[in-house]
């Protein structure tokens, strides 16, 4: 939360939503109804003292400095949608915005991307173009942490720098 958070290829916003949620101690369900609700056997009243307690634990009053952008601007439109239903709608900037024109001033953030990949664009050299650009954007922001996720054995190669730490993860 005391860092800026930039999302260069947001798609439906869910990296942003979900660190709002983190940063303000949002339990993930408090705005979804469940199927146990329906159940006979749960009372009302134990339900609501859960909502309430989990509602009185969200830090309303932090700051948070939280942008998603997508070159497509339909896709931007869905994240703010996604975000307005998740109720963190006003803690997040979204731009339809390139890669490439990703500037900021600031000295230290973190960049989090799950940047789109051949199997989501069938389109090998716009992937490989775009992790280029990647890497020649995010090289000035030495201070700041980058996150990517990405299936592309040879991302490291395309985006013309080495990752610090590498993680498998499985879904």
């Amino acid at each position: 939360p005391d860092k800026p958070l930039i999302d260069p290829t947001c798609g439906s916003g869910t990296f942003c939503i979900e660190a709002v949620m983190i940063a303000r101690k949002m339990a993930p369900g408090l705005r979804r109804s469940f199927a146990f609700e329906e159940w006979n056997w749960i009372s009302d009243r134990l339900i609501q003292e859960v909502r309430t307690e989990a509602a009185k634990k969200v830090d309303r009053e932090l700051e948070l400095d939280i942008m998603g952008c997508d070159i497509d601007a339909r896709m931007v439109e869905i994240a703010k949608a996604n975000a307005q239903a998740a109720g963190v709608a006003g803690d997040i900037t979204f731009k339809q915005m390139r890669v490439q024109d990703l500037r900021s001033d600031k000295i230290n953030g973190v960049i989090i991307s799950n940047p789109p990949y051949g199997e989501r664009l069938s389109d090998d050299a716009g992937v490989t173009k775009l992790y280029a650009e990647m890497g020649q954007v995010f090289a000035p922001l030495k201070t700041w942490s980058k996150f990517i996720l990405t299936s592309d054995e040879a991302f490291e190669s395309k985006y013309g720098s080495q990752a610090d730490k590498k993680r498998k993860l499985y879904s």
